[in-house]
């Protein structure tokens, strides 16, 4: 079984490892949710796991939402 795209992802981001373009793609998708929600402050003062399971609940859910609508799948 494949590791799950996220995990990739994060394991990338903190060994500071290049990103490939499907993975910068999901991270700007975040970080623009982050903000429409108010919620970008916060992730740049505290970092992700500053924010309430709630708050992590609703971007995940958005983009979510906003994948299976364009058809994107980021685990193939």
């Amino acid at each position: 079984m494949a590791t799950p795209f996220k995990k990739v992802v994060k394991a990338k981001l903190k060994s500071k490892k290049e990103l490939t373009p499907k993975e910068k793609e999901r991270e700007k998708l975040k970080y623009e949710i982050a903000e429409e929600l108010g919620l970008l402050d916060k992730v740049k003062k505290y970092g992700w796991s500053g924010l309430t399971a709630e708050e992590t609940g609703r971007i995940g859910g958005i983009m979510t939402k906003l994948n299976k609508d364009a058809g994107r799948k980021w685990n193939e």
